[in-house]
Formats: C-alpha cells, sequence, structure tokens
C-alpha cells in the first residue's frame, strides 16, 4: 500500500517529464526550422517575425495563455473533493471564457496591428505578420481549454502529443510559407516583411492542426464515459464561472507581468535606438540577433521548467486538499533539484562552448552572437527557477505574490535596461543584462514567499552547489576536448559531438560519484532506476 501511495505522489514527476519531453522535442523542433527560416529571412526579417511574435505573446497572455493552468487547477480539485459534476462545469465554462477573450483579442490585433507595431515598437514591418498570425489567439484559447481538462486529470500525454503535432506542422509551414511569400512579394516595398508573415502563417496552421488532434480526443473521452452515471454538481454554472475568473485573472496577470519583458525590451530598444538614430533595419537586425539566436537557444532548457510546473500545480492542489504539508514540500523539493540538474549543466555548456554552438546552429560566428550567449548564460538558471516557483505559488494560492513579484522586477528590469541603452550605450547586450536580472529578482522575491508560507527552504549543497560543481567538471572537459580536437581537425561539427559526449559523461558520473542524488531521489526521479544500475555497473554508487 505505501509503496502505490508513493507511485501516486511522484506520478506527477512522471507526467511533467512526459510534458518536458514532449516542451523540449517542441522547443528543439523551434531551433530546427528557426535555422532555415533565419537563413531565408536574415537578420533583419528575424526581426520582423519576433517583433509580431512579442506582441502576439501579450495578447495571448492577456486573454486565454493561463486558461489550462486556471482549468486543471479547478478540475484537479473539484475531482479531489469528489465534485465530478462541478469540474465538468468548469470544463464548459472554460471553453464559454476562451472563446470569448480570444474573440475579443483577435479582433483588437487584425485592426490595431499597424498602430501597435508602428507606434509602440517602431517597427511598421512587424504590421502585416502580426495581422496574419492574430486569429491564432481564438484557435489557443478554446485549445488551451482542452489541454488544462486532461492535465487536470493527471493525464499530460493529449497534452503533449499535440505540442509536437502543433510544433511539426508550424515548422514545415513555416519555411515553405517564409520562403514562397518572400519571392512571390519581392516586387514589393518589403519583402521581409512579406517573409515573415509567412512564418507568422505556420504559427496559425499548427494550431490549427493541434487543435483537430485534441477535439478527436475529446470526442473519444466523452464516448467513453456515456456509459456512467453523471455526477451531481454542486455550484451552478453562474458560482463556477465567478470561481474561474478569480482563479484565472490571477495567473493571467502574473504571467502577463511575467512575460512582458521581453516586450519591454522591444519597445524600449526601438524607441531608444531610434532616437540614437538608427534605422529600423539596424535596429530589427539587432533584435534579430537577441530574440532569434540568444533568447531561442536559452528558452530550450527553460521548456523543462514550464512543463514541470504545469504538471506540479494540480498535484500540489491535490495534496494541500488532503491536507499533507509534507507531501506538498516534498513535491516543491524533488522538483526544483530534478530541475536543476538539469538547468545548470545546460548553463554552463552554453558559456563554455557560446562560440561552437552558435556556429554549429546559425553558422554565425560573429563575436556580438558569441558574447550574448555567454554574457545571458546564467538567465537558464534564473528563468528555470522562477518558472518553478511561480508555479508553487498558484498552487498554493498565493497567486496575487506572483504578481506583486514580477511587478517589482518588471519595474527594475525596465529602469536597468534604459539605463543600459540610453545613458550606458550598451546596444543589445544592456537586452542579455536585463533578462537575467529580471528572472534573479523574480526568483529571489519568490524564495521569499515560499519560505514564509510553508516554512520550506530548499537543500543548497546537493540542489545547487553539487550540480554546479559537476557542471563546471564538465564545461571544462567539453572545452578541452572540443579545442583539442578542433586543433587536430579543424571541424566544428565533429568538435561540438566529441565535446558533448565527454561532457555528458563526465557530468554523469560526477552526480552519481560525489553522491549529489541519493538512491532514494534516484528512485523517484524518470529513468532513475536505469541510472541507477548504470552507475552500480561501473562502480560509481
Amino acid at each position: 500500500m505505501a509503496g502505490k501511495k508513493g507511485q501516486l505522489q511522484n506520478n506527477f514527476l512522471v507526467q511533467g517529464t512526459i510534458l518536458a519531453a514532449a516542451g523540449i522535442i517542441v522547443r528543439l523542433i523551434g531551433l530546427l526550422y528557426k535555422i532555415p527560416m533565419t537563413r531565408i529571412l536574415g537578420d533583419e526579417g528575424i526581426g520582423y517575425y519576433n517583433t509580431a511574435y512579442e506582441i502576439y505573446n501579450i495578447g495571448l497572455i492577456l486573454s486565454s495563455y493561463s486558461l489550462p493552468l486556471a482549468v486543471s487547477k479547478l478540475i484537479a480539485q473539484k475531482r479531489q473533493e469528489r465534485q465530478g459534476g462541478d469540474a465538468r462545469r468548469v470544463f464548459h465554462c472554460g471553453i464559454a471564457l476562451g472563446a470569448f477573450m480570444g474573440g475579443v483579442m483577435t479582433v483588437i490585433l487584425l485592426f490595431g496591428a499597424d498602430f501597435i507595431a508602428s507606434t509602440i515598437f517602431k517597427s511598421p514591418g512587424s504590421a502585416l505578420p502580426l495581422r496574419v498570425m492574430a486569429p491564432t489567439i481564438l484557435v489557443f484559447a478554446v485549445m488551451g481549454v482542452f489541454r488544462g481538462f486532461f492535465q487536470g486529470r493527471g493525464n499530460m500525454i493529449p497534452t503533449s502529443v499535440s505540442q509536437i503535432i502543433e510544433q511539426l506542422v508550424h515548422a514545415g509551414v513555416s519555411i515553405w510559407a517564409s520562403y514562397d511569400f518572400l519571392n512571390r512579394f519581392a516586387d514589393r516595398d518589403n519583402p521581409l516583411s512579406y517573409g515573415a508573415a509567412g512564418g507568422t502563417l505556420g504559427t496559425l496552421i499548427g494550431a490549427l492542426a493541434a487543435f483537430a488532434f485534441l477535439g478527436a480526443m475529446m470526442v473519444l473521452y466523452y464516448k467513453g464515459r456515456k456509459k456512467k452515471r453523471p455526477q451531481p454538481c454542486s455550484m451552478d454554472y453562474r458560482q463556477v464561472m465567478v470561481l474561474l475568473l478569480a482563479t484565472f485573472t490571477p495567473i493571467i496577470l502574473s504571467q502577463f507581468v511575467y512575460q512582458l519583458s521581453g516586450s519591454v525590451d522591444n519597445s524600449l530598444f526601438g524607441l531608444i535606438m531610434d532616437g540614437k538614430g538608427f534605422s529600423e533595419k539596424e535596429r530589427l537586425s539587432l533584435l534579430g540577433i537577441y530574440g532569434g539566436k540568444y533568447r531561442l537557444l536559452t528558452n530550450v532548457p527553460v521548456a523543462i521548467a514550464s512543463s514541470l510546473g504545469a504538471s506540479m500545480i494540480p498535484s500540489i492542489v491535490v495534496s494541500r486538499v488532503a491536507k499533507r504539508p509534507k507531501e506538498v514540500r516534498h513535491k516543491i523539493y524533488i522538483t526544483i533539484k530534478f530541475n536543476m540538474l538539469i538547468a545548470i549543466p545546460c548553463a554552463v555548456a552554453m558559456f563554455a562552448l557560446a562560440s561552437p554552438v552558435m556556429r554549429l546552429v546559425f553558422g554565425d560566428g560573429r563575436e556580438i552572437t558569441r558574447n550574448l550567449l555567454m554574457l545571458g548564460a546564467s538567465a537558464v538558471v534564473f528563468f528555470s527557477l522562477s518558472t518553478v516557483t511561480n508555479s508553487v505559488l498558484q498552487g498554493i494560492d498565493l497567486m496575487r505574490k506572483s504578481v506583486t513579484h514580477s511587478a517589482i522586477s518588471l519595474g527594475i528590469h525596465a529602469v536597468l535596461v534604459w539605463l543600459m541603452l540610453s545613458k550606458l550605450n550598451l546596444g543589445v547586450y544592456g537586452l542579455v543584462v536585463g533578462n537575467v536580472t529580471f528572472a534573479l529578482v523574480v526568483c529571489i522575491l519568490n524564495w521569499i514567499a515560499i519560505g514564509k508560507a510553508l516554512h520550506y527552504r530548499q537543500e543548497v549543497r546537493s540542489s545547487f552547489i553539487g550540480p554546479l560543481f559537476c557542471s563546471c567538471l564538465m564545461g571544462i572537459c567539453a572545452f578541452a576536448v572540443y579545442h583539442g580536437l578542433y586543433w587536430l581537425i579543424p571541424s566544428n561539427t565533429l568538435g561540438m559531438c566529441a565535446a558533448a559526449a565527454v561532457g555528458a559523461a563526465v557530468y554523469g558520473a560526477a552526480i552519481l560519484k560525489l553522491r549529489v542524488v541519493s538512491k532514494r531521489e534516484l528512485q523517484e526521479m524518470p529513468m532513475g532506476r536505469l541510472l541507477l544500475k548504470f552507475g552500480r555497473l561501473l562502480h560509481l554508487i
């Protein structure tokens, strides 16, 4: 019985890992398709694309981005309280709210694209790709409720599969359409804007493909439920909608403020650099390097934190409703540690091999791209931590804290970026410094709030110091292997493959030999039992 309980308690980590694996696959697909897109459109065209995407992202967050989290949280809570009828009504109200909010925001972006892109972001060329992408918000709003429905039942597989389908279709259409539109409209005033619009068309078509899959999954689910007796409801639809709005609003505010930093960066950069005499082409080329290369790379490992956080929220709610505080604290501990075991070595690897990575992925060996990645590699750790701790605050009903902390950090961030751009003349490097400090401030404030609310303190030695020490060993070895092999055989690809293999082996051996992870923790973590057998076989444990 105890073993079964342990399996149930740790199922959230397995489900979170399924979602994290899908998130990594999605980010890798996003990374891979951005390579040909960047080469088709160049830094300026990708700058138009990224600016449009930042505006779209704000619209998505304001309308429906947090609906999956709110729906999954309430459904998990109602199911734990054995109120299945109320859980069903949460889903119905979520659909209605998503369709309304998504529809309104779609209309706003369709008709306001020119004003927003030209006046606020000083990028008229971004209006067309924004307009093409705007209907995606309505599709995503309804699709997100489907995802929240399954996540609230502890099933991350439909969400994971739909994300992969979405990104595969997105990638294929974006590459084809950006190339086709660029050539088809080559005689227009700004063909790169049309090429970027082709890229955003992929976003819409990918979302429609994922929507079709999730719709089919919902039909299959309800067909299987027809023979079961309907459960009674304790709340009417008005009460459920009020509850959903009360849950949804703090989350959406938190996500809005948290994600706003990218749009603040683009807007401040456009306004300040325009005032310094930079042309739109020069500004968008720099933003293309910052957003299309640096942020794209650093966001790949952060996908793990986002996925584990999405899985952790309903799981924490279940444990809190069942009044098991020790279980809540253990879930927080193991999720953060598992996350740091991945995020810290990723950050160190990006720092140690910044130039080879940029050359391998983007064919870009310029000093500016190398420096951006080295300067901002630590953002991987801070964004991973801030994402997970935001999820903890949402799971323990301290969503207002999450909003407040993100708002404080955003205010500090905006002042720092303004100073670095206007007074210190750091240019795009100022955006990277601001990116790192924004996530760092959120981390610090979140840790203080969680500690006070749960009387909780994360164990430091094995969660942070141990992975950092092992990662530094890994970075030194990978750096030496790459440059040693490159000196013998000047092949960047061969050197990177060898460095990655040696680095992974050194890191894995170090965390086992130095007991950074205990045997019990390995047994709880996905693939941990296999690692335990591997460690014993090599006498590392």
